[in-house]
């Protein structure tokens, strides 16, 4: 069997995020896909003992994992598994194949619900910002995302969505919960407490607070 073309297929997903993502998509962004989920997928592909076709399956979900986002914004996982089921047989990648593909990018949608290894290696790539040393700078671009569709948010608002989704979410490979847990507990004390001020603001006559 010959191997598919995965520079090719990476090549489509990167061209078509750099071009046709709005400029207000500031956070699942091209440098998203390529500057932080494809290297964290190869890290802990390493670490879990992922090699061969899995990992070739693996990078080219990570690469098409947010596609969908140039479709629409909600449900974009599905659309970005509608975008890789049809055009990844061009690259030379088999039904079999592109099905795990798509099962991948499916197992990055909140609530995650990975099954396989290669699914949950994908799932954590997505979300180790939550963990690492970027989390504030990411935090704002999402933040910033979030408000250019859905209007702005008070700080209240922001925090209190912040530490329901860290409180709700779990890293699923051993790895990633070695690397990562540790440091998105502190990020979740400290937006804890931000939450605790941004409501004695809120309540604050206005007067008081200049």
């Amino acid at each position: 069997m010959t191997e598919p073309d995965f520079e090719g297929a990476r090549t489509y997903a990167l061209m078509r995020l750099a071009q046709e993502l709005p400029e207000t998509v500031t956070y699942h962004s091209v440098h998203h896909t390529r500057d932080d989920v494809v290297p964290t997928v190869e890290r802990l592909a390493l670490a879990e003992g992922v090699n061969g076709e899995d990992l070739l399956l693996l990078r080219t979900a990570a690469y098409f994992h947010d596609l969908g986002f140039v479709v629409r914004r909600e449900e974009h996982e599905q659309a970005g598994a509608e975008i890789a089921a049809k055009v990844l047989p061009q690259f030379g990648y088999t039904p079999a194949q592109i099905d795990k593909i798509c099962r991948m990018i499916m197992a990055t949608r909140i609530p995650q619900s990975p099954k396989t290894l290669t699914e949950q290696i994908l799932a954590d790539a997505d979300l180790d910002t939550l963990g690492s040393e970027h989390f504030w700078r990411q935090s704002e671009k999402l933040r910033a995302e979030n408000e250019a569709f859905d209007g702005p948010m008070s700080d209240v608002q922001w925090y209190m969505t912040q530490v329901t989704f860290i409180e709700n979410h779990r890293y699923w490979t051993a790895t990633a919960r070695a690397l990562r847990e540790p440091r998105k507990q502190q990020h979740l004390a400290q937006l804890r407490k931000m939450l605790e001020h941004a409501l004695r603001q809120a309540e604050m006559p206005v007067d008081e607070q200049s």
